[in-house]
């Protein structure tokens, strides 16, 4: 398989996974709270990544370690609290379709940080994007009135750190492996997401009930496969392909997301189908080529 058979494996299996990500952190959710859930997921998915990866530590040196912290808590560690709080509030498939500002904040955190170039095309493209996330906003607070849209920052948050993570891994990692990196990742963060599960009482109040059993099956697999396994992948493709490239997997993430929504009986109307057509228009001219 050739390096750009690779790139597009990558791409429709994280798609597949990350987009069936939300719906297990809704269902986890029901006998969690987000604060436990992200704690449980980065120490479910740490434990599983170091048990397979602990070797690979070996290939990290000192020089490297300061980006593996900045890649472990803006591309893990707030993210996973921020996305958990966010589907409590709003729903799974609405979350996944504003997680497509990825590729935008991917992109102007290369201009503006790294030192990417800018071209017109693109500035429209974000702007296209920026009218469909408020119109899908609007619509969806006037469709679901008990919901709170605000919770919609904490995605954008997300997607901020996902950019930094996705153009550090590119800059500053790509000369360790995909698997060191996270292990590395994990390395610096299972101490304090253990700490962080201890303020939330969940050891002296977690009761084994079948909806609290079923929320930490729902929680197993969003770790294993939504953080561990993806981010290993994710971190393949970054080496393989340039950072915009990689972030495009929101383009197919809400696809997947949006279906198993509306399976679990969530509203999304024409308006806000359109609006999710018009953030991921406007992904598609900030990454196309002249």
């Amino acid at each position: 398989m050739n390096i750009q058979q690779k790139k597009w494996l990558y791409l429709v299996l994280l798609s597949l996974v990350w987009g069936s990500s939300f719906i297990l952190m809704k269902k986890a959710l029901i006998g969690l709270t987000p604060v436990q859930l992200g704690a449980l997921r980065i120490l479910i998915a740490g434990l599983f990544l170091l048990m397979i990866g602990f070797k690979s530590l070996k290939e990290i040196k000192k020089k490297h370690y300061k980006h593996i912290l900045s890649t472990a808590l803006l591309g893990t560690f707030f993210p996973v609290f921020a996305f958990a709080f966010a589907v409590s509030g709003i729903d799974s498939s609405i979350t996944s379709i504003l997680n497509s500002l990825t590729p935008f904040n991917t992109f102007i955190v290369g201009v503006l940080v790294f030192g990417f170039s800018f071209k017109k095309q693109q500035f429209i493209g974000i702007f296209i994007g920026l009218i469909g996330t408020v119109l899908l906003i609007l619509k969806g607070s006037d469709l679901n009135p008990n919901q709170n849209y605000w919770f919609s920052i904490l995605v954008v948050i997300a997607s901020v750190g996902y950019a930094f993570n996705v153009n550090i891994v590119k800059k500053h990692l790509s000369d360790i492996s995909a698997l060191s990196i996270v292990a590395g990742n994990f390395l610096l963060l299972v101490i304090p997401a253990f700490i962080v599960l201890l303020f939330t009482d969940f050891f002296s109040t977690f009761e084994y009930t079948e909806t609290k059993m079923n929320a930490l099956g729902y929680l197993a697999i969003l770790a294993v496969l939504g953080t561990g396994v993806a981010k290993v992948f994710y971190n393949k493709m970054v080496h393989l392909a340039s950072p915009i490239f990689a972030s495009s997997v929101t383009y197919l993430i809400p696809i997947v997301a949006v279906f198993w929504g509306i399976l679990d009986g969530e509203k999304l109307d024409l308006i806000q189908f359109f609006a999710g057509v018009i953030i991921l228009f406007g992904v598609y001219l900030v990454n196309k080529k002249k």
